[in-house]
């Protein structure tokens, strides 16, 4: 369930939460499937979404709307799973830095050539346990997902109108 706290937000969260869940992330890529590794992909895929809305002057006003739209839903999940109050909080404050730093690598030179910067692959994606993940076509996904995104009306990304099934299945 989704705490519906601005339902034109929420269809945005919706659909890149979707899009995180996608079957190729674990056969194809072969990622660790845990809420995790989606947590870090919604992440990426914000960022994407909030570097083309940055390019497009979208107003800050809106983008801190889905900003907080985005943790508010995160937290309903982790309440949902039972953690407590001191968890959910350590764990929002941890998980609001690795978005922003997430954001920040994103929005250096590699968007120039709409590649995504490996960092954050290695980083976030690739467990010491999964090192066979095909980092290669993940990074040429979210350049695709980027390049698709780019070519969008702002306001259909804004309503989760976004039908990107790159591998997904």
């Amino acid at each position: 369930m989704l705490n519906f706290y601005n339902k034109k937000y929420t269809d945005l969260y919706i659909t890149i939460a979707k899009l995180s869940r996608a079957e190729f992330f674990y056969n194809d890529i072969k990622l660790d499937d845990k809420l995790e590794t989606r947590i870090y992909l919604i992440f990426v895929h914000f960022s994407l979404i909030f570097v083309i809305f940055k390019n497009q002057k979208i107003e800050k006003k809106i983008t801190q709307k889905i900003f907080d739209n985005l943790f508010q839903n995160i937290e309903y999940h982790l309440r949902e799973q039972g953690m407590g109050d001191v968890t959910v909080n350590k764990k929002m404050k941890e998980l609001n830095r690795i978005f922003y730093d997430i954001l920040l690598k994103i929005r250096l030179p590699y968007m120039e050539n709409n590649e995504v910067n490996m960092d954050i692959i290695k980083k976030y994606l690739v467990s010491n346990t999964n090192m066979s993940i095909n980092k290669e076509e993940l990074s040429k996904y979210f350049k695709n997902f980027f390049k698709f995104c780019f070519s969008l009306d702002s306001k259909d990304i804004i309503k989760g109108k976004i039908y990107y099934n790159h591998g997904c299945t």
